[in-house]
């Protein structure tokens, strides 16, 4: 057979890759013939067409060498030839000296550069607030402390994580927005080695705070990250307060052990499994959470007033005209919602709810009260709840524990999962601790198909949970809210098709998949990673407020509760809320706002109204409801 000939340009194009490929020397070479190439044409062509060019041909030839040579910096010389190599050398000496200059002065500048760009150089700052780690929770935490320091003329926020700098600045200037006052300081390095650590400054900080990531290692991360932490501040006297965020409850102990003394560690999960149930059972709970954790709205102060001391507390209740009173922290241990014959001792603090710290101001407000428009009558007795629960992830026991902590006799919980043998067992296991006031069931069906929610009767159910699947281990976390957007879809199509509204309850895992979610105006969300965030970055402010937070999200304790307006006032009548306040006081509770269902679907706040002044003067309706701090 003949062998084909290789075109010649093929075969020219690999005989300069072969050249190329000895290295730098045959890479010189083929620079210095390309540009003698264009030179000396060049210089031949100027020094021909010049009038006052020599006539003779060697002069002509020397005019050509010297513009060469001043081009390409050789020199120039001519003469004899040891003249010529001479000058030959000197040039390439002073181009070697030259060059090699310039490159070290740009790879000193370089690597400055890049040192700068990977965030290594150490944070100057004092009273500042930390952030270590990166995951979703990094936009609301960061987001609530520029929020906090609105009024303060230099504060500062430095962020260290494992990823790059100039990418972590643009992921926080595009999703927290202006920072306004507050300067946000990034660094570049892991969070688990305490020389990296010690760039952000922790021993004058203010507040550190260690955020889990999204990956299935994140607790042990955190206890690992707290362990660097105590490392770089060994040497220090006085240590900032720490707060940090674990998953599973295995890893609170060693958490707090790693933390030391004064370091507060949230449990996320449970937290996130305590706002769900509390919003199933009482559906527009999760408006009020955000209003108050948020620094956008009205918060938790700790406020000294020795005016009250001696006094019972009833008379709190109704001595702030812009601030509402839940409790007192007596020592370290928070007491919300006290009965109100209880004295406040000179060393109280009493937990208000208020605009700003400074907006809790006292003015007697029981002149406000109308007694003869205070209800009269008692709250219809607790019934049996039905629970559907659609889906199941790492949360989903602690929800059905919650569930049983306080079920009522005859109550009821169905669980609708596609999941295998492992979510049967945690059934089984929660099913034998749910004991004889809870029955739970659980149903195989794939919450994503139209055919599994036909078959339920979905308007049977008091409340309706809609949880997102847990990605598998090993594999890319896709987008997590995908499947619980299909089931609310669905859910969505049931309401239209029937004309009933559902009571339903979701949980999301990204804040941006609110907007997409086909739900109602004011409808119960539970963004997991954003409450958390919330709850961190209000206690990175007032570490006291841990144990509030703790006492109010429990299942078992003093909890935020929404009740019908007419357990209070009497409808169709025009009054102020001191009014309310007084009649919540009649009944052991703390009223702290209300929401009006004609206003829900209009306004923004979805009619809820937190800490209204105490001479705000309305008319309730039936429809009206009241927030109040209550046990039960």
């Amino acid at each position: 057979m003949a062998q084909r000939r290789t075109p010649f340009g093929d075969r020219a194009r690999y005989w300069f890759d072969s050249t190329l490929a000895r290295g730098a020397s045959a890479l010189v070479g083929w620079m210095a013939l390309v540009c003698l190439a264009i030179v000396v044409p060049a210089s031949g062509v100027l020094v021909w067409t010049d009038p006052e060019a020599p006539a003779p041909l060697t002069d002509r030839l020397a005019q050509v060498w010297r513009l060469t040579g001043e081009t390409l910096r050789l020199g120039g010389a001519t003469g004899a030839p040891l003249r010529v190599t001479m000058s030959v050398l000197l040039a390439l000496v002073a181009l070697l000296y030259v060059s090699t200059l310039v490159g070290l002065i740009t790879t000193a500048l370089t690597e400055r550069l890049t040192a700068l760009r990977r965030g290594r150089s150490t944070v100057l700052e004092h009273g500042h607030a930390v952030v270590l780690g990166w995951s979703e929770q990094v936009f609301t935490v960061v987001g609530e402390l520029v929020a906090a320091n609105a009024n303060q003329r230099r504060a500062a926020v430095a962020v260290l994580a494992d990823r790059d700098k100039t990418a972590m600045e643009e992921a926080l200037s595009t999703k927290v927005g202006p920072a306004g006052r507050t300067r946000l300081i990034c660094r570049s390095g892991p969070t688990t080695d305490p020389a990296v650590l010690t760039l952000t400054s922790p021993a004058t900080a203010g507040v550190v705070l260690v955020l889990p990531h999204d990956e299935p290692d994140a607790d042990a991360e955190v206890v690992k990250t707290l362990l660097a932490l105590r490392a770089a501040l060994a040497a220090e006297t006085t240590r900032p307060p720490v707060v940090a965020a674990v998953r599973d409850d295995r890893y609170r102990l060693a958490a707090s052990l790693a933390a030391g003394p004064g370091g507060v560690i949230l449990e996320s999960d449970t937290v996130t499994a305590r706002l769900i149930v509390q919003a199933a059972r009482r559906p527009g709970l999760s408006l009020v959470h955000q209003e108050l954790l948020d620094f956008a709205g009205d918060e938790f102060y700790l406020v000294t007033e020795p005016a009250l001391a001696g006094r019972p507390f009833g008379d709190a209740l109704l001595s702030y005209p812009t601030s509402s009173v839940v409790g007192m922290m007596r020592g370290e241990i928070p007491l919300l919602n006290p009965p109100p014959q209880t004295t406040v001792a000179p060393d109280d603090r009493l937990i208000v709810i208020s605009r700003d710290d400074d907006t809790a101001w006292t003015a007697d407000c029981a002149e406000l009260v109308e007694k003869s428009s205070i209800a009269s009558g008692t709250s219809a007795p607790a019934r049996p709840e039905r629970v559907l629960l659609l889906g199941w992830n790492r949360r989903a026991p602690l929800i059905v524990d919650q569930l049983r902590r306080r079920a009522r006799p005859g109550s009821v919980v169905d669980v609708v999962t596609h999941d295998g043998e492992a979510t049967v067992r945690q059934v089984s296991e929660a099913d034998a601790r749910s004991g004889t006031d809870l029955t739970l069931t659980m149903h195989h069906g794939d919450v994503t198909r139209p055919e599994t929610l036909r078959r339920l009767d979905v308007h049977s159910y008091d409340s309706v949970i809609v949880l997102g699947q847990d990605p598998a281990r090993g594999q890319p976390p896709d987008d997590p809210d995908n499947r619980t957007l299909v089931t609310l879809l669905l859910l969505r199509q049931l309401e239209e098709a029937t004309g009933r509204q559902l009571p339903v309850v979701t949980e999301l895992i990204d804040d941006r998949n609110r907007a997409l979610a086909p739900i109602s105006p004011g409808a119960d969300v539970i963004i997991s990673g954003k409450l958390i965030g919330l709850l961190m970055a209000q206690i990175s402010q007032n570490r006291h407020l841990a144990a509030v937070f703790e006492e109010l999200f429990s299942a078992d304790g003093t909890g935020v509760r929404m009740r019908p307006a007419t357990d209070y006032v009497l409808t169709g009548r025009e009054t102020a809320f001191a009014t309310v306040v007084a009649a919540a006081r009649d009944r052991g509770e703390c009223a702290i706002g209300y929401r009006s269902h004609d206003s829900a679907l209009t306004t923004p706040g979805h009619g809820l109204r937190i800490n209204p002044p105490k001479n705000e003067r309305r008319r309730w309706t039936a429809g009206d409801e009241v927030v109040v701090v209550s046990a039960d």
